[in-house]
């Protein structure tokens, strides 16, 4: 706990899943600026079989209506039948414990742009006056949030527009799946990719002094927050009643790999987390079909985009010639 309680501290790594998902502008009928309240069931389950053996999918998504509260009877019956669980795969990493305690002493001012630089000095100017107006919206009066580094600023900014607009990251559904879990007695396997910093300390006093490669996650924050809100009420809705049809024609956008890549293409941690996302992949694929050929039933989570995307997962599995179902 005390190693990975210093790596989050230090480096913020990934802020949600490592499929995580948001999606462009989109149509928006005026019926639709009303957030949908009470308990719903999500959308169905992607079916992924070989013979008799069934791996039932779950397509994990955020934001969500904040006063939503989300149950599926569909899920907890598979979930009961269940002879294993494969979490949502996320990215990891450990310094070790002498590892943190070496870079302590560098932890402070990790947040704050290289050289004492403001935002004003890291970012375009136009970006600079949009994000003023939008602080002044969604946070208030800051004046030390100025000198934090765009990525963080980003973050900071997302969380709260989304909460200002009756949405939120923090849903609550994946910790209720693994409740259900632990109600059913169901084994886990992760697959996860664990890495450990042979130098944190090093590492961290390289990303403090790095130039910004998170620009473009900001530029990509603002944008949603100034044209984007009332189409994340329609997915969240979407989401919530299971409409698949408006769930398959949503497209995905690249906020949130702007922002993973801030720290994936960051010169600090380039070499270190080199196909960090294609291992995660990777190590999915082969739990999926270890646990298809092992059992009759399976159960996993997975993000809503690496689901729907012709690239991921769900379609490799596909292209090895498992039968693939969407729900209806």
């Amino acid at each position: 706990m005390v190693n990975r309680t210093i790596a989050a501290a230090a480096l913020c790594l990934l802020a949600g899943s490592a499929w995580a998902q948001e999606e462009p502008p989109a149509p928006l009928a005026d019926t639709e600026q009303v957030l949908i309240v009470g308990q719903r069931p999500g959308p169905g389950l992607w079916k992924v079989s070989k013979g008799d053996h069934v791996m039932y999918i779950f397509g994990d998504y955020a934001p969500l209506p904040v006063n939503m509260d989300w149950r599926s009877q569909e899920v907890e019956s598979i979930m009961a039948k269940s002879q294993e669980y494969l979490r949502k795969p996320e990215f990891g990493m450990s310094v070790g414990l002498w590892g943190g305690l070496k870079m302590l002493p560098s932890l402070f001012g990790a947040k704050n742009n290289p050289d004492g630089a403001k935002l004003v000095d890291v970012l375009p100017a136009e970006t600079y006056d949009r994000w003023q107006a939008l602080k002044a919206k969604y946070i208030g009066k800051d004046s030390g949030i100025e000198r934090e580094r765009p990525m963080f600023v980003a973050e900071s900014l997302y969380t709260k527009g989304l909460e200002k607009n009756g949405l939120t990251k923090s849903t609550g559904v994946y910790a209720r799946l693994e409740k259900l879990v632990q109600q059913y007695k169901v084994k886990t396997t992760s697959s996860n990719v664990e890495m450990e910093l042979e130098d944190p300390a090093q590492a961290l006093k390289d990303f403090k002094h790095s130039a910004g490669t998170d620009i473009a996650c900001f530029v990509k924050t603002v944008d949603r927050l100034e044209s984007d809100l009332g189409a994340m009420r329609t997915r969240a809705n979407a989401w919530a009643v299971g409409d698949m049809s408006k769930i398959a024609s949503l497209d995905f956008a690249d906020r949130e790999e702007s922002c993973k890549d801030a720290i994936l293409n960051n010169d600090a941690f380039k070499s270190r987390l080199k196909d960090v996302m294609e291992n995660l992949k990777k190590n999915w694929v082969v739990n999926a079909e270890r646990a298809l050929e092992k059992n009759d039933t399976t159960f996993a989570v997975l993000a809503l985009q690496s689901i729907l995307d012709p690239k991921g997962p769900v379609a490799e599995l596909k292209a090895k010639g498992y039968k693939v179902e969407a729900p209806e």
